[in-house]
């Protein structure tokens, strides 16, 4: 069971600013929690049902045991956001943020302003599917700890290491050796751009792209050509489309 205090924390960690002074966060479904349980991540507690554990023995290891706690279905759907969740959840310890660093014949997403939960999840898992593991979010992108990011990341977030910070005064710092290639309106096609082999690919906000202050940083201006009416594109389609063009361009030669 679980005391009204540790229920009151659960529910408390839907919002950031408790995330951030707790250092916790919360994992939710059977897919997400037995991956996150195989994972580097600290657990906290494991919230479960007594039908989910008696069909899942071995699910959960002998380290694991002092931290189960066992509840009622009903009363599990309620610490959570999602609606059908009656089986488990778990709640974590949020990680450092720790600087990320390009390494030869990799790249960097670096992502500007992405304020919504399901575009950045998507972007996560996008990354993950292409073998792209690093990711740097400026300060005011949506928390990757955001229940909606966990849950449209599918689990790809235990396998990509995201650092927050001040994307100007990062890019100031890469030699300028390494390119800086840009998502924009106007530019290259993704169709005829040679994509380095290494670089920093930055996406921008929704709405209004990529901040002017990053601009004098970026070295290759593309852009994903329009054969139909529509203004604009998702920034988590956008940024699928650039990465697959990207591998396919090393794959083909």
């Amino acid at each position: 069971m679980i005391s009204k205090n540790e229920s009151k924390l659960i529910k408390s960690l839907q919002l950031k600013k408790y995330r951030d002074q707790h250092q916790l966060f919360i994992v939710e479904g059977s897919k997400s929690v037995k991956e996150l349980l195989q994972s580097k991540f600290k657990i906290e507690w494991i919230i479960v049902t007594s039908s989910f554990l008696k069909e899942n023995p071995t699910l959960i290891d002998s380290i694991f045991h002092d931290k189960i706690k066992v509840i009622k279905e009903n009363n599990l759907s309620a610490l959570g956001s999602f609606s059908t969740n009656i089986s488990i959840l778990a709640i974590a310890h949020i990680p450092p943020n720790l600087a990320l660093f390009i390494e030869k014949k990799e790249y960097i997403l670096m992502l500007d302003q992405i304020r919504d939960p399901g575009n950045l999840g998507t972007i996560i898992r996008t990354a993950d599917w292409y073998g792209i593991n690093k990711i740097i979010c400026s300060n005011d992108c949506v928390d990757v700890y955001n229940p909606k990011v966990i849950a449209a990341s599918m689990g790809s977030f235990l396998r990509t290491k995201i650092y927050y910070c001040n994307l100007g005064e990062y890019l100031r710092s890469v030699p300028n050796s390494i390119p800086v290639v840009g998502s924009f309106l106007t530019g290259e096609s993704v169709y005829s751009f040679s994509f380095p082999s290494e670089a920093f690919l930055v996406m921008g906000n929704e709405s209004n792209g990529i901040e002017p202050e990053l601009l004098p940083f970026i070295t290759h201006h593309i852009h994903i050509p329009s054969f139909g009416k529509a203004e604009s594109l998702n920034v988590g389609i956008a940024t699928s489309i650039i990465i697959d063009n990207w591998k396919r361009s090393f794959h083909s030669k």
